[in-house]
């Protein structure tokens, strides 16, 4: 949620904990953002445990050698935080002007955020025409650990690129979102399944409603496959993505169709959990559907799951429908087999000046 002057073409960087994705827009002359540049690179299973950097020299060789590769010249980056280092709440406080909030953010925050203030990175934004008390607003409040976020500044400058902006991976995918999807009338939710965490983000008339991060994500299903068959990680993992969830076709053995299936309820459950308790503390009267994304959001049977346990539609998100794709630069069939890898970045590259 920081600014950042784009007098300078800047680069979208996601730094996941399986896998790095990098891409770059331009605006087309008709207005359309235009893909220049999208790279990802696999990291191994050790570099990133439970959202804690654990070697920090593999992630930035990773991200010096997909610069190199795809001679991207752009040096400024937006980059995005997740997990249980960042705090989002929606507050209410008294009608004032943002400076006003600037001013008095501090001291405000203490009564929200579980850690010393002195150690968080704080930002804010007024969420216009949501409280119905005129003398009253309602504020979205976003509380980053600076040490998570040195950490990646750090990582981003040893590569050999310029920090400008830390965002965080819920409101990035909204923004991916906004671009890609008609406004919906109704609530939807916006499920992140990464490696690691899984990121729930509720949209009511398109402004941020509620956010929630769990500790579970694709991982589990590998680690599950492998400690089941007694494999490797990397046989685990080829495996588990061995068929799409939205290819009927696809062969699952059964062996391994069992452990997808458990943890998929898992998770299914967990999801259902944070939907429950954001109806029961609002006065919203339903969500309409949930889109899926991240890197398992095509684990075989686990959209399904989540529809039984939730009771609405569910649909994997496509973050490419809306920008142009040069067939002659990328591969049309690579890109859909990524696309809901991408929806993160796709989020941070659409950044421009004076976004909050």
């Amino acid at each position: 949620m920081g600014l950042f002057n784009r007098s300078r073409p800047s680069i979208g960087l996601d730094i996941g904990s399986s896998s790095i994705k990098l891409m770059e827009l331009e605006q087309g002359k008709d207005g359309r953002n235009r893909l220049k540049h999208f790279a990802m690179a696999q990291l191994p299973p050790e570099a990133i445990v439970d959202g804690a950097v654990m070697n920090t020299n593999v992630i930035v060789d990773a991200i010096r050698e997909l610069v190199q590769q795809h001679k991207i010249k752009a040096k400024d980056v937006v980059a995005s935080i997740s997990g249980n280092a960042v705090i989002i709440k929606r507050v209410t406080l008294p009608q004032m002007s943002f400076d006003e909030l600037e001013e008095s953010i501090q001291w405000e925050a203490e009564q929200y955020i579980p850690f010393d203030i002195s150690d968080v990175n704080i930002d804010v934004q007024i969420l216009d025409g949501t409280s119905d008390d005129p003398g009253q607003m309602d504020v979205l409040l976003v509380a980053a650990r600076k040490e998570l976020v040195n950490e990646y500044q750090s990582i981003i400058s040893q590569a050999g690129l310029r920090p400008a902006v830390v965002d965080v991976d819920a409101f990035a995918v909204a923004n991916m979102f906004e671009l890609c999807y008609e406004p919906p009338e109704d609530t939807v939710a916006l499920v992140n399944i990464g490696a690691s965490t899984v990121n729930i983000h509720l949209l009511r008339g398109g402004v941020s409603a509620f956010t929630r991060d769990i500790g579970i994500g694709g991982r589990q299903f590998t680690e599950e496959i492998q400690r089941t068959l007694n494999i490797s990680y990397e046989e685990a993992e080829a495996m588990k993505i061995g068929g799409h969830d939205d290819d009927e076709s696809a062969v699952v053995p059964e062996e391994i169709e069992r452990v997808l299936s458990s943890v998929g309820e898992n998770l299914a459950t967990e999801v259902q959990r944070s939907l429950d308790f954001y109806l029961s503390t609002s006065a919203d009267t339903g969500i309409g559907s949930v889109f899926l994304s991240g890197g398992a959001a095509r684990t075989p049977g686990l959209s399904r799951a989540i529809e039984r346990q939730t009771g609405l539609p569910v649909e994997v998100i496509d973050p490419f429908r809306q920008i142009q794709i040069d067939e002659r630069s990328f591969n049309p069939a690579y890109l859909n087999d990524v696309a809901p890898q991408a929806a993160v970045v796709v989020g941070l590259a659409m950044r421009k000046a004076g976004d909050r």
